[in-house]
Formats: C-alpha cells, structure tokens, sequence
C-alpha cells in the first residue's frame, strides 16, 4: 500500500461488492463492453508515453508524446494539427477535431508535458503490483490522455462519435505556462468559443466520488518597500521614520487581519527579502539581502501568490490590499503589483447540471454518487481558460492515484475502466440530449 491512496483503496474495496450495471441501454452496455477489451492496449500506450520524457521545457520530449497519440486520434477520424510553441517559448500544442452531423460540441482538455524534466532521476514507467502503476505522468496527465482515447475509441467502434462534434486540446505546457499566457492559451480559447461543452482529463482530486465544477484562480503579487537608511538609534524620529521592514511587517499583518475571511480567497507571501541591500528577482524567483543590525533597512521586498473563486472575488480583494498598501508608515513608501496567471472556474448552473448528468451516469453504470468536490482542493488548470465560453465545463475524469508532482507519483489502474466508461457513457447521453 505504500503508493495507494488510502481513501481511493477504501472506495475501490467497496464498489468491488457493489458494482453492476444498474440502468444502462443495450448500447451503453456495448460501450462498456469495448472500453473493457481495450484495457490491455490503453495500458501499452501509457506505457509508452510515461517512458517518453515529457518535461515542460522538454521540447523534443513534448513533441514526441504528441507523435505518438497523433495516429490514435487519426485513427478515430480525427483530423490533426499541431500548434508550434515558439511565440510563448514553449514546444507547442496537439489539436484533434471531429466534425459530426450537429451538437453538442465537446471540448476535451489535456496535457502532454510532466514536471519531470530530463535531468529528474524519475523517468520511468514501472508497474508496482496489479494495480498500482508508478511513472512521470501516470496520473497527471497522461493517464488521463488514455482514458480520453479509450472513450472515444469506444463511441466510435459503436457508430456513435458522428452525433457529437468534438475538439480536443491537449498542451505542451500545463505544467508551465508559456509566456506570453494569452499566446499559450490562445487555442484552447478560441475552441472553447465554439464549443457548448468543456471537459477537463485531469486527476483533479484523485477521488472517484468528486468532480471538479470550480477552480480557484492562480495570480501573484510583488511588493515593494523603501524606507530612509540610518543608524539604527534614529528609527522612529521624525527626519527617519519606521524603515522598510516594519512598513513591510504592517502591510503583511494588514492583510492577514483586514482581507483574510473570504470564503475560498487565499493569499501567501513565498518569499521575503529586507536589508541595506537586496537583490529580488522573479524569473526564477529569488531574493538575497545584506545588512547589519545596527541600520535602519531602506528597502524589503515581498512576493506571494492570490487565489479566488471568482473574478469579481479576486478584483476585490486586489483593491483592498491596494489600500493597504498605499497607507504608509511614517518615511516609508510602497507599491504593489498584480500579475493574473490562471483565470477562475467558477462554479456555475451549467456546471451543476453537467455534474449532475455525470453522476447519474456513475450511478447507472453501478459505480456510486459523483459530488463536487471542494474548491480548496483543486488547484488551477486548464479547463479555467475555456469555462467562462461553454455553457457547461467539469474536470476531474482522468485516471486517478496520487502523489503528483513527486518521484512517487502513481495511477491506480483499477480506476480505467470506471473512469473510461464513466467519460464515453456521458459523452453519449450528451449526444442524445
């Protein structure tokens, strides 16, 4: 059990008593049937693609994982593209789209790229016992490539993929977005303007009982404070004042007690410098300060990330620090800058009818209730750029495990097929709406 997570092992022991195909048609119960005889292929292929060193900054590596899900979706009918990264520094982007007679048009979302770069010693695919799967990516987020595929190849060994017309966008990037963000994201945008449906592949919380219909957004600020320099026996006169640190240490301490309360809004310094001399830089983020004890310290600097649940949180929440900010100590002076990263998903009507579609589908198909899952619990991804342009978005239906972003990252694989018939189960009841 050293790699399973124990709530995920609970949930799996007890469907395995309950499971049974509840409710489903004659044709779903067929989708179910296909998604069964491609286990053993979808797990070839993410063999394959773990074992391909798909850092962010990876180029090659990034390329070559796109080239080898290519033929897959070509195989589906799919016509193909692939978006060249060079404008926002990055390898680039997979695109795959399905022309079929009419709507809903579904946008599936993914990603290529791992935080595992080349020089990472964890590198390869290995398969821990019958169920529990190690590797870069096997849950975040190549597993969940596979289990998009096997969906889809089961709609289509049914006929069933001309109903729908589907995009999808898989990113070299994720992982690390390229700058500029709004080249990086300007795709996956723009399908999600003509799209009515956004579904994101991502582990989310590695619950099979959750899904994800809202994210908090991902944005930072910088700080910056100066103060008069002197010996240290004149802080506080009139012709000194208080100095940088303790106009920082105020600013910080106004935040904590005026704006913390919010539900769902989180703010965090990551990084504090103060002293005669600093030297602050943000790519890559990093901070170094000289000084003695016996000066008042002419500048501090701060940085630190925001999150919110929606714009209107977020922007509110912004003024309020701006304020903060702008009230000074005596002698002292400071500004602070925002810098917007991920957008919110914010939860929506839409999303609840979406989730609730799927989890009648879980429960049909004899795999239990699918609620929200907490939004302090899912980070920021990709289906947030593409929420605010469908009618209804969810994620979270990859292949779950755990332990992501860490050499013991893992992907319980007992969860394929549940998540596979789950995704091609609602993809075909969407057609029929």
């Amino acid at each position: 059990m050293r790699f399973c997570d124990c709530r995920l092992a609970v949930w799996l022991l007890c469907l395995a008593s309950s499971a049974a195909l509840a409710a489903t048609s004659t044709t779903e119960r067929r989708i179910v049937s296909h998604v069964d005889r491609a286990e053993s292929s979808s797990l070839r292929l993410l063999e394959d693609i773990v074992n391909i060193n798909s850092g962010t900054m990876n180029f090659a590596g990034v390329r070559a994982v796109a080239d080898t899900l290519e033929p897959k979706f070509k195989a589906l009918g799919f016509t193909t593209r692939w978006v060249e990264g060079a404008s926002f520094g990055r390898a680039g982007h997979l695109i795959a789209e399905r022309k079929g007679r009419g709507r809903p048009h579904v946008l599936l979302i993914g990603h290529l790229d791992t935080v595992f770069e080349p020089s990472s010693p964890f590198q390869r695919f290995e398969r821990i016992d019958e169920n529990i799967l190690r590797g870069p990516g096997t849950s975040d987020m190549k597993g969940g490539i596979v289990v998009g595929l096997a969906a889809l190849g089961a709609l289509h060994a049914e006929g069933l993929l001309d109903r729908l017309t589907i995009t999808v966008v898989l990113h070299g990037d994720e992982e690390n977005a390229g700058e500029p963000l709004e080249a990086a994201r300007r795709d996956l945008i723009e399908a999600a303007k003509a799209a009515d449906i956004a579904i994101g592949l991502e582990n989310a919380d590695d619950d099979p009982s959750t899904a994800v219909t809202g994210r908090r957004s991902s944005s930072s600020w910088e700080l910056r404070v100066t103060g008069i320099t002197a010996h240290s026996s004149q802080i506080f006169s009139d012709e000194i004042g208080a100095g940088a640190a303790y106009e920082l240490a105020r600013i910080l301490n106004a935040f904590y007690t005026q704006v913390r309360g919010d539900e769902f809004l989180t703010f965090s310094p990551g990084l504090i410098v103060a002293g005669a001399q600093v030297d602050f830089r943000r790519e890559p983020l990093e901070g170094k300060a000289t000084g003695k004890h016996n000066i008042v310290v002419p500048e501090a600097r701060a940085s630190g990330d925001l999150r919110a649940l929606s714009v209107t949180q977020r922007e509110q929440a912004k003024e309020r620090m701006r304020a903060i900010v702008a009230e000074h100590l005596p002698k002292t002076a400071a500004q602070i800058e925002f810098f917007d990263g991920y957008p919110p998903m914010t939860p929506t009507k839409g999303n609840e009818r979406l989730l609730a579609l799927y989890d009648a589908v879980s429960k049909d198909l004899g795999f239990g209730p699918v609620t929200a899952v907490n939004p302090r619990r899912a980070g920021a991804a990709d289906v947030s750029f593409a929420a605010d342009h469908v009618e209804m978005a969810i994620d979270g239906l990859g292949l779950l495990g755990g332990k992501a972003h860490t050499p013991e990252e893992f992907a319980d694989w007992r969860t394929f097929g549940i998540q596979a018939k789950r995704l091609a189960v609602l993809l075909h009841r969407l057609a029929q709406r």
